[in-house]
């Protein structure tokens, strides 16, 4: 009996009680699944990454052109929203990249072992989940919203700005946790299409509501500012109906159904196991550049506006990584479940080098011409100084950036964090320190750039180091097919 239970518990898990994989594709498995557990690994990344891709194009698109709008209203305006893009940008990666990670690796776990059932139950748990954090962040950035800008440097007409957006925004922060959840619940599946399909369509339609809400054009209201925040919460609210419609009606490999409702401990700990750490991984990311705002805010609101535009192309390599991500989460979760280890860890490898190679193209761009960027949104010579100096000095790091954070994603479909979480930690403190220390030594804003560099460097390298060292299953050889 007691071999029995263990045997139960390790296919659970996706391996035998021997350590050997169970059969990869038995007839429970779907069509979409299957592609995950037997299909080329590169050709099969890259075919459901492109919409992927394409959609976090759009949406960096989406968030651009609102900076170019906000800018027009001036310079406060403009420091006002870099004010709030880390605390907007942390949500965001929590929700999407994070817990949503958490979401997609454990209905790709349950998919690939066979356990149906299950992948349909963490639908309504993730719902629970997203509810829960959303209301999370609303309370605590509507209370506290005032102390933390102005903690970041923000005073006079920025923090007025910054204050005006964040409230806008933050108040329907459950509607952008659900949107993401739910995303993320069709990405589980191998799904990246419908997802991208949705969110290519909203931003079709925010694109212009966006500045017809800022300046009041036609019929809409003059909100200034805030005309942007709302505009993107209605791009949350008709996606979200959207995504449930499409599980609702059963047209997806996983449903979501009220039938039966009753909540398991067990499933809420397979998102959060993985879920949680990634959470905790995403506030060190955004506390990182929230610090380091902190320090840059030294020099003026200007500096402030050139720093947050320089960053804010660090932050768009999220998404894109992201658009890679969401296939790794699902293709080394899939086989995870199943028991195919070596296949795992090569599609992490293969993900990491593709990712690493595009961010590095665009942080050397950067970093050559910086005011190509810059200037897209501003003229005014401070600002154009201080976000050239940070181009300069990180965007030959990007690439490292990049590695990193695709291993990351990687290491989510598999459920180990623990790495990645101490890799990001290690960025926090050097960034974070380091920089205090070389601006406190020198007074020079470039030197708090360069320990900006450090902490890219390590967070990627130590990611790398950790998953080449068996950080995952220990040391196994590479497969022999596939």
């Amino acid at each position: 009996m007691d071999a029995e239970v263990r045997g139960a518990a390790a296919l659970r898990d996706g391996f035998r009680d021997d350590g050997t994989a169970p059969p990869a594709a038995g007839p429970r498995v779907d069509a979409r699944t299957r592609v995950l557990l037997e299909g080329p690994i590169a050709t099969t990344l890259v075919r459901l990454a492109a919409p992927n891709v394409l959609v976090m194009f759009v949406q960096a698109a989406v968030g651009l052109i609102e900076t170019y709008f906000v800018a027009t209203l001036g310079t406060d305006a403009l420091a006002g929203v870099a004010l709030v893009f880390p605390v907007l940008m942390l949500m965001q990666m929590m929700s999407a990249g994070a817990m949503g990670g958490g979401i997609s690796s454990a209905i790709a776990r349950a998919l690939g072992a066979g356990r149906r059932a299950d992948a349909e139950a963490l639908v309504l748990h993730a719902l629970a989940i997203a509810v829960g954090f959303g209301l999370v962040f609303m309370l605590a950035v509507l209370g506290g919203g005032r102390w933390l800008y102005t903690a970041m440097g923000g005073s006079g007409g920025s923090l007025t700005a910054a204050l005006t957006y964040s409230n806008v925004v933050f108040a329907g922060a459950v509607l952008i946790w659900v949107f993401n959840s739910l995303a993320n619940v069709i990405r589980g599946t191998g799904n990246m299409a419908v997802p991208a399909a949705v969110t290519s369509a909203g931003a079709a339609a925010l694109i212009p509501l966006s500045p017809c809400l800022i300046f009041g054009w036609g019929p809409f209201p003059r909100l200034g500012v805030a005309g942007g925040a709302v505009a993107v919460l209605a791009y949350y609210a008709v996606g979200s109906v959207a995504l449930a419609m499409y599980l609702w009606t059963g047209r997806s490999v996983v449903r979501l159904s009220l039938d039966g409702v009753r909540f398991r401990w067990g499933l809420f700990r397979d998102i959060l196991r993985v879920g949680a750490v990634a959470a905790l991984i995403t506030v060190q990311t955004n506390l990182t550049i929230a610090v380091a705002t902190g320090l840059v805010g030294r020099f003026g609101s200007a500096a402030i506006a050139g720093f947050g535009t320089g960053s804010r192309l660090e932050y768009l390599l999220v998404p894109l990584v992201f658009g890679l991500g969401g296939p790794l989460v699902a293709m080394v979760g899939t086989n995870v479940g199943a028991g195919q280890r070596g296949r795992a860890l090569r599609a992490a490898w293969i993900g990491a080098a593709i990712a690493a190679g595009l961010t590095e193209l665009i942080g050397l761009w950067a970093a050559m011409v910086p005011r190509v960027w810059l200037s897209l949104f501003d003229t005014d010579p401070a600002m154009l100084d201080a976000g050239s100096r940070y181009l300069h000095v990180v965007g030959p790091f990007y690439g490292l950036f990049g590695l990193g954070m695709a291993l990351y994603f990687a290491s989510q479909g598999a459920g180990r964090l623990l790495w990645p979480l101490l890799a990001n930690l290690m960025r926090l403190v050097i960034a974070a320190g380091g920089g205090w220390l070389v601006l406190r030594w020198t007074g020079n804003v470039s030197h708090v750039f360069a320990a900006l560099s450090a902490a890219l460097t390590v967070f990627g390298l130590v990611n790398a180091a950790a998953v080449a060292g068996g950080a995952w299953f220990g040391r196994i050889g590479w497969p022999n097919n596939r």
